[in-house]
């Protein structure tokens, strides 16, 4: 802090026509520069060219400069800018075969000592690899490796927005993979390769010595991870790991980024509701995948606190398990993970209306801020604690989220794995029976439950439900009622009968689902924990509808449904009782089985929400 209000001072003083200052400022400008411009064009004469007329525009020009703390941002921006003139204007391929002549004379004595360290065909490969890439995707690189600049201060140099910094980063790391790729080069030799790059590049075996890149370095909010930090114990890649680099067979799979189709007006400031501690002032990243949409599967990464540090969480929901990461622990969990105050999860690309109405219900401020992001394959960004400017959910589009590294887990190889999950959690579904009576009438039922995205097509959801003489049924592709299958009382929609129901393979606990059925109903709902529930892993939330009362007991370890009571002023109407099977051994052979397709031709009826265990109760549904 105190070098920094020193070369403010330096700054302004020179602003102000101190000579001396000007060529203090100068030098150390011209130091910085000489690197950072090498390291852009790899030729010692182009580089030397482009400094000296970056600070001659310097002495012209810096009184222009507004705000002396954005000397280097500025600074650079004027270096891009004389270089692209220069690559503009460059006439002939003889000047530039010269030119590379002689940079690979001189590039050899400033690789001079180093031979020992790596292979010159290594270096060769890496070097390579950067000249192919495009001018601002090396120049984004080397001012957030080397140089360690902010993503503020690269957007400012390159004039962009800073979201455009961030993808332009991305861009050039998956770029420099690339051309590593065509070498045979795996996946995870990128951190090394950008390391190694840092190295023979350096001015001196000095400097070159000290070069290091490091996970915060590396990485883009919740877009990028730091390749190799599940390999290594530590979150720094020395030059140790860049010796090591590596052939491999690695092949990606990974696709185009499109921008999400968003409007302007959707980004706006905003928080992440916290999965952390409420208290908690450390900054937190949440991540959100929808591959097939916002209304239907999401998965989910969620980080607080600074990768490598002993306070640092994470909370994973892929397509296979829950995980949870802490003071080197990692356990796997039955069970979402749900708010730390038992308040609704809230999600960026919630309808407004209702997080509004849950905010009403919880008595408390709606301090989420939306985003109108549609489609499939979409990725939705936000963050709590940080910067004011950092407060901006955003999104993009991106086919296969799962397998990139930003979406994995970061924990290191050292890691205790505890795993936490039953029978069934471990299989990823189960079937489940329901008893109970309605009115008076015995209720009877079963169906399948899937935990997890990746088991949700091959066992999908169904349920058939008899009470009485009625049968509900609900399936993958249809659900319908009737008193006997010719006398079919309408058609609905698939997943009509599931709403107010355990829905966790879609991404939220249990608890969060209930009352979010309720609240897109405007019903209003109360939640009820430990005691009150009659023990710890259990929780009450009650709802009030028509005068009828719904009582849910759902039990927070195992993520589903224990039971559902009914009742009125005047007394008891009933309740459904769930049971799921943990061992498929158990299960008698021929007892579960999906129901088949209705008979009826009718047009689907929409789904009534929630409302049709009110309708189940009051007899309308018949």
């Amino acid at each position: 802090m105190v070098q920094q209000s020193c070369q403010i001072e330096l700054i302004r003083r020179a602003q102000h026509g101190d000579r001396q200052c000007l060529e203090q400022l100068a030098q150390q400008a011209r130091e910085r520069l000489r690197t950072y411009v090498y390291r852009l064009t790899q030729r010692d004469d182009l580089a030397q060219e482009i400094v000296q007329e970056t600070l001659l525009e310097m002495c012209k020009v810096l009184g222009k400069l507004k705000k002396a703390d954005r000397f280097w941002p500025w600074l650079y921006g004027i270096a891009i800018n004389k270089l692209r003139r220069h690559y503009r204007t460059e006439q002939t391929q003889k000047r530039l075969a010269v030119s590379s002549a002689k940079r690979r004379g001189k590039l050899r004595d400033r690789q001079d000592g180093l031979e020992n360290l790596v292979s010159e065909e290594l270096k060769q490969i890496v070097s390579g690899a950067m000249k192919k890439l495009r001018t601002r995707h090396k120049a984004v690189l080397i001012m957030r490796c080397y140089d360690g600049m902010t993503h503020s201060e690269i957007a400012e140099s390159l004039g962009c927005s800073e979201f455009s910094t961030r993808m332009l980063f991305l861009r050039a790391k998956k770029a420099l993979q690339r051309e590593l790729s065509r070498n045979g080069f795996s996946k995870g030799s990128l951190l090394a390769a950008l390391v190694l790059f840092g190295k023979i590049t350096a001015p001196s075996k000095a400097v070159a010595a000290q070069v290091s890149i490091s996970a915060a370095t590396v990485k883009v909010g919740l877009l990028t991870g730091i390749v190799g930090l599940a390999t290594t114990k530590t979150a720094i890649v020395s030059f140790t790991a860049a010796g090591a680099l590596t052939a491999g067979t690695i092949a990606t799979t990974s696709g185009p980024w499109k921008d999400a189709e968003v409007p302007r007006s959707a980004i706006t400031n905003g928080q992440a509701v916290s999965l952390f501690d409420q208290n908690s002032n450390a900054a937190e990243e949440h991540c959100y995948y929808f591959p097939q949409g916002p209304a239907k599967f999401m998965m989910m990464r969620a980080t607080s606190g600074v990768v490598g540090e002993k306070s640092y969480k994470l909370i994973l929901q892929n397509e296979r398990a829950n995980y949870s990461y802490y003071n080197n622990n990692v356990h796997i969990n039955n069970y979402r993970m749900r708010a730390s105050d038992l308040s609704v999860l809230k999600i960026p690309t919630d309808n407004p209306k209702l997080t509004d109405f849950i905010c009403q219900v919880e008595g408390s401020p709606n301090t989420m801020k939306h985003i109108a992001a549609k489609g499939k394959d979409l990725l939705v960004i936000a963050e709590r604690n940080k910067d004011k400017e950092s407060y901006r959910p955003w999104a993009i589009r991106h086919f296969n989220v799962l397998e990139e590294d930003y979406f994995q887990s970061d924990w290191p190889v050292s890691a205790k794995v505890i795993d936490n999950r039953d029978i069934m959690h471990k299989r990823g579904w189960t079937y489940f029976r329901v008893s109970g009576q309605v009115n008076g009438k015995k209720v009877s039922g079963m169906g399948r439950i899937p935990f997890v995205y990746a088991t949700s097509e091959q066992y999908s959801p169904w349920m058939k439900l008899q009470v009485g003489s009625l049968t509900i049924v609900d399936t993958k592709n249809e659900a319908y009622v009737y008193r006997s299958p010719s006398v079919q009382l309408g058609t609905y929609q698939s997943g009509s009968f599931f709403k107010g129901l355990a829905r966790p393979w879609l991404g939220l606990h249990t608890i969060d689902i209930v009352r979010r059925d309720a609240a897109a109903q405007r019903i209003r709902f109360e939640t009820k924990s430990g005691s009150s529930a009659g023990a710890d892993r259990f929780v009450l939330v009650e709802l009030t509808c028509e005068g009828l009362r719904i009582i849910y007991k759902i039990d927070m370890e195992t993520d589903v449904i224990d039971e559902i009571t009914f009742s009125t002023e005047q007394g008891d109407k009933g309740n459904l009782k769930f049971s799921y099977i943990q061992s498929i051994n158990e299960v008698i052979r021929g007892e579960f089985v999906s129901p088949g397709r209705s008979t009826s031709r009718r047009t689907p009826k929409s789904s009534s929400g929630l409302l049709w265990l009110v309708q189940l109760v009051e007899g309308s549904l018949e």
